[in-house]
């Protein structure tokens, strides 16, 4: 693009490559703060069960298809891959923007719903890092794309192709939207859970379902975290005589140990034991659909700040 050089970056969880990184790894998430009892080992377990998080090759690869389509879309823009928690750090990835001279970027955090709980660490790690490395880079992060057609477009057309078999699939399935549990005193104020609706209205307006919210993934706090869970659901659901759930992984855009684990495994395990059919809609990972659309909202996200 003509004018100032543009960077865009794509901001994820960040995973380890090694089981041995299990403890560092942690004490990241944690800020420091002393692990729970049997906490490393049973992650360590997780990671075993799944064979490993493909979280950060699945970014690069989105990273990838969505620079690839910024070309083709005439927007020269370089697409740098940071992580929070893990390598690379945001830190390490404004270096190498500074180092490469950019001046403007946009900014994505690979979750469908921003707000000052679910994602202003990342916001806050990204300027604290500019600062400190006494760079001079224009940023803005991208928001709002819960409620982008396309991706709506997307969920429904997943939900289709599960629920398709159901002469009545509003009597025999009942579809559990699933979302990353948060602490309940980080949602006071906050826009995280208004934006879940927002995203479910969306969808349930396009096709007739049965439908809740789950939460998963869930910490410790003193005062509790969102619900219900999904195990809570996929009990309602067979109460009610469902003869099968359909989780979709609404909050997560690449496949993690949330999903291989959390939702791949434990739902359905539980699901099964109660003698219900389960389904799960597949992440968006690198659906052409998803990347195309990334690279629509980044390229006019570009546009505007280079006017």
């Amino acid at each position: 693009m003509a004018g100032k050089k543009h960077g865009v970056v794509i901001l994820a969880f960040g995973a380890i490559d090694s089981l041995e990184d299990m403890e560092p790894y942690l004490n990241n998430i944690l800020g420091g703060k002393p692990l729970p009892p049997g906490l490393v080992e049973r992650t360590k377990k997780k990671y075993e069960l799944i064979g490993g998080s493909p979280l950060l090759k699945i970014t690069e690869a989105q990273a990838a298809a969505v620079e690839s389509t910024l070309r083709e879309m005439g927007d020269d823009s370089k697409v740098y891959v940071g992580m929070r928690f893990w390598n690379p750090y945001i830190k390490d990835i404004v270096a190498e923007m500074i180092a490469d001279g950019v001046e403007v970027a946009s900014v994505v955090i690979m979750s469908p719903f921003n707000s000052p709980a679910a994602t202003g660490g990342y916001e806050e790690d990204f300027r604290v890092a500019i600062k400190e490395l006494g760079g001079n880079i224009k940023t803005d992060f991208i928001k709002n794309w819960h409620i982008n057609p396309w991706f709506t477009d997307i969920i429904v057309r997943r939900l289709k192709e599960n629920l398709d078999e159901f002469e009545s699939p509003t009597k025999d399935a009942l579809v559990i939207f699933a979302n990353h549990s948060l602490p309940l005193e980080a949602l006071e104020g906050d826009v995280y859970e208004f934006q879940i609706d927002q995203a479910i209205t969306a969808i349930t307006g396009r096709i007739e379902i049965d439908f809740r919210k789950g939460y998963q993934s869930k910490g410790r706090s003193l005062l509790g975290w969102i619900g219900p869970t999904v195990e809570e659901v996929i009990d309602e659901a067979q109460k009610l005589g469902k003869k099968c759930v359909v989780v979709v992984p609404l909050g997560f855009a690449a496949d993690h140990v949330e999903t291989l684990y959390d939702i791949d495994i434990l739902f359905k395990k539980k699901a099964e034991e109660l003698g219900l059919v389960y389904k799960r809609t597949e992440s968006l990972n690198t659906a052409p659909q998803f990347i195309e659309m990334l690279a629509k909202i980044l390229k006019i996200n570009n546009e505007r700040l280079a006017s």
